[in-house]
């Protein structure tokens, strides 16, 4: 088995592994970096070679596992793409998004090679996606069989918790085994149920580490951080200034949106508007149309029915008055430029009546790591845009997340008890906590941090 980490980098990044097994080669994941731009935030697919592809398997739809599928459909044209039922319903109204994106960040800051692809060729090859139920086992490489005389090695994807659609990938071939996590979430959500990866036993594991360097503390429960986010709420409130919770449209805004719905029908918080993004509603929708096919809590709960939701119009982030308590759960969680999330926060930010409240994970090097990071009273170049701020704005950090924990998916890797395990989707010092505690408890799993476009042989 050769396994090719086709990040560009070792951090959280583009996620994309190109494996090669009983001489088929799958392509898990085609992602775009979210600290770079341009091709230079493209997974390294060059690297992979000349020889064909034969599929393309998503484990779920966030930029960084997604965005450059149709980079990944250009380089391999023969290579099948398969997702859940649930991604294939997401995956084209995300990628869209991402042209939209990518042709603003072209006018506005002058990236002349975007967009990447367009509206038109991701519509032509949108015919090569397909979606397949959990737990079914699919020959990915059925269509090359007859060219290449040999056996196909099938594919079974698990629900993974942690957003709508997210899956981890079992691959079988004639002799040995491959299980790539994705993102996972071993513990129950709002609305999304924990992953159900619990038959799941493997030669070769792949494994993300984004939490690996930071600790769960011993008394903690997600009930006492709901209570505590209630707590801040009402005290911002009480301010007349407003409260902003920037998340992620697909995923962390139905989520929070489900929390809101149900302490206002729990009477923990007053019944009002709550102010999102466009794209956020539009996945919400599809959260509501599909809950009776969703591994989730709260079946019954339809978030346009229980919420009186209120989309940002363009150009709105900039002229509202930001009073009586408004609530937005505003794209995007980083607040990058030319967001709405971004352009709330420049207005907020000087101002001690509002609050910002984080509920997962935000980089250090973006505006709202940046945001984070700044003391009370502290001045600091908030985007380059935005110039220098001062805090004066409640900022309050919330754990929320819907990656698994540390000490869980050590657990994880006790229950495949795999030969071998690569890490990866970390940052250093997370994958070097999980590498140390794996030796310490089963010295003989070999563990390998893979490094960019590296090819290994496992």
């Amino acid at each position: 088995m050769n396994i090719t980490n086709l990040n560009p980098d070792t951090d959280i990044g583009a996620s994309a592994w190109l494996v090669e097994l009983d001489e088929h080669r799958i392509l898990l994941d085609a992602g775009m970096h979210p600290k770079r731009e341009g091709r230079d935030a493209l997974p390294r697919f060059g690297k992979a070679g000349t020889h064909d592809v034969d599929a393309i398997a998503i484990s779920h739809c966030h930029h960084d596992h997604v965005g450059a599928l149709p980079m990944a459909v250009k380089q391999y044209p023969k290579a099948h793409v398969l997702m859940t039922e649930l991604s294939y319903l997401l995956s084209e109204r995300v990628l869209h998004n991402s042209v939209n994106v990518m042709t603003r960040q072209r006018d506005e800051l002058g990236i002349k090679e975007y967009p990447l692809y367009t509206h038109d060729e991701l519509d032509d090859m949108a015919a090569q996606f397909q979606g397949f139920k959990y737990n079914r086992e699919v020959e990915w490489a059925a269509h090359h069989k007859a060219r290449a005389g040999l056996p196909s090695p099938t594919l079974e994807f698990f629900d993974a918790g942690h957003t709508l659609g997210s899956a981890g990938v079992l691959l079988r071939g004639k002799k040995e085994t491959l299980f790539y996590t994705g993102d996972v979430c071993f513990h129950d959500q709002t609305l999304l149920k924990s992953a159900r990866f619990e038959d799941v036993k493997a030669d070769v594991l792949i494994m993300e580490t984004t939490r690996g360097n930071r600790a769960v503390p011993k008394d903690f429960t997600r009930e006492q951080e709901m209570d505590r986010l209630v707590a801040a709420i009402h005290d911002g409130q009480k301010k007349k200034g407003c409260v902003m919770i920037p998340s992620f449209a697909l995923g962390r805004t139905q989520e929070i949106l489900a929390t809101l719905a149900l302490l206002m029908r729990e009477g923990k918080l007053k019944k009002q508007p709550i102010y999102i993004g466009g794209l956020g509603r539009v996945f919400t929708e599809i959260y509501d149309i599909e809950s009776h096919r969703t591994h989730r809590q709260h079946t019954n709960l339809k978030l346009n029915e229980a919420l009186q939701l209120i989309v940002l119009e363009k150009g709105q982030a900039d002229s509202m008055k930001l009073s009586g308590g408004k609530i937005f759960v505003i794209t995007a969680g980083m607040m990058s430029e030319n967001t709405a999330a971004h352009d709330l926060a420049k207005r907020m930010i000087g101002d001690e009546r509002q609050s910002i409240f984080f509920v997962g994970y935000a980089d250090p090097d973006s505006p709202a790591g940046r945001l984070k990071a700044a003391k009370p009273g502290e001045t600091f170049v908030f985007s380059p845009s935005a110039g220098r701020v001062t805090k004066a704005c409640d900022v309050q950090d919330f754990d929320l997340t819907a990656h698994a924990n540390r000490e869980d998916l050590l657990e994880f890797v006790g229950q495949v008890s795999p030969r071998a395990i690569l890490l990866g989707h970390g940052d250093d010092a997370a994958r070097l906590w999980f590498e140390e505690q794996i030796h310490l408890r089963w010295p003989k799993i070999k563990v390998f941090q893979p490094q960019p476009a590296k090819l290994l042989e496992v």
